[in-house]
C-alpha cells in the first residue's frame, strides 16, 4: 500500500470497467484521483460510492479540447498538481472498411485517438513544470498491434495511439522532463461491453476466450495493476514503450 501516496491523477473513462478499476486501485495506493466520463450519471454514483475528498468526479468529452483545458484546470486548482494522467476513455464500433461510415470513423478518431493526444499534450503542459516525477498511460489494447477486418476504424485510432505515445515520450526525453509516457494493450477483458455482446450473441464470449491461450479473459483488475505500476516510481526506467496485458493472445 502507498506505491502512490503525494500523488495526483486523472483518469478519464474512469467510472466503469477498466477505468473504474484503475480508480479504484490507484485510490487504495494513497493517490488523490480525478476521474472522468461523459455520462454524468455513472460517475455522480460512482464517487458516492468511493472515498470523500480524495476522489472526485468531472464530466468530461474527452475529444473536445476545450474540456480538456478545463479539466486540467479544475484538478490543479482542486489539489495542486497532476502527477499522473490515465487516458482511458475510448469507444468501439464493429465495421469493416466497406461498411465504414463518416460517423464511426470520426467518432472513434476522435475519441480514442484525438482525445489521448489532448490528454497527452496537455498533461505534458501541467507536469513539465513541477519537478516531481510524473507517468502518463494510454490505454491502447492489442487492436493496436493486429488487425481485425471488423475493426477498422479502432484498429487505425489505437495503431495511432501505440505511435503517438512513442513520439510524445522521445519528445520529454529530449526536453529533460520528468515525464514518462507509455502504453498499455490488453486483450478482451470482462467489461459492459463484452457482457452487452453476450447478450446479442452468446457465442462471443466464447469465441473471445479462445483467442487467449491462457484460456480466460482478463479481469479489469489485473489492467489496473499495470497502470498502477507504470503510474508508480517503480517503473522509472520505462518510457515509450508497450506493455502487454493479453493472456498470450499476441504471442501466436
Amino acid at each position: 500500500m502507498g506505491r502512490l501516496q503525494g500523488k495526483v491523477a486523472l483518469v478519464t473513462g474512469g467510472s466503469k470497467g477498466i477505468g473504474k478499476a484503475i480508480v479504484e486501485r490507484f485510490a487504495q495506493e494513497g493517490a488523490k484521483v480525478v476521474f472522468t466520463a461523459i455520462e454524468k450519471e455513472a460517475g455522480d454514483v460512482l464517487e458516492k460510492e468511493l472515498i470523500p475528498n480524495r476522489l472526485v468526479f468531472m464530466q468530461q468529452d474527452v475529444s473536445k479540447k476545450d474540456d480538456w483545458e478545463r479539466i486540467i484546470k479544475a484538478t490543479i486548482n482542486k489539489f495542486g498538481k497532476i502527477n499522473i494522467i490515465v487516458n482511458n476513455a475510448g469507444i468501439g464500433v464493429f465495421s469493416d472498411i466497406e461498411k465504414m461510415d463518416e460517423k464511426n470513423w470520426n467518432s472513434t478518431i476522435g475519441v480514442n485517438l484525438t482525445g489521448t493526444m489532448w490528454g497527452v499534450k496537455y498533461g505534458i503542459k501541467s507536469m513539465k513544470n513541477n519537478h516531481e516525477k510524473n507517468s502518463i498511460i494510454n490505454l491502447c489494447s492489442v487492436e493496436g498491434l493486429i488487425g481485425d477486418p471488423d475493426l477498422l476504424a479502432y484498429n487505425a485510432s489505437k495503431g495511432g495511439v501505440r505511435l503517438l505515445t512513442k513520439s510524445a515520450a522521445l519528445h520529454c526525453a529530449r526536453e529533460g522532463y520528468a515525464i514518462r509516457i507509455n502504453s498499455v494493450h490488453p486483450g478482451y477483458v470482462n467489461t459492459p461491453l463484452v457482457e452487452n455482446l453476450e447478450k446479442t450473441d452468446p457465442k462471443v464470449k466464447d469465441h473471445l476466450v479462445s483467442l487467449h491461450p491462457m484460456g480466460r479473459l482478463a479481469e479489469p483488475s489485473e489492467v489496473a495493476n499495470m497502470a498502477l505500476f507504470l503510474a508508480s516510481d517503480e517503473s522509472s526506467f520505462s518510457t515509450g514503450s508497450e506493455f502487454l496485458v493479453d493472456g498470450g493472445y499476441t504471442a501466436q
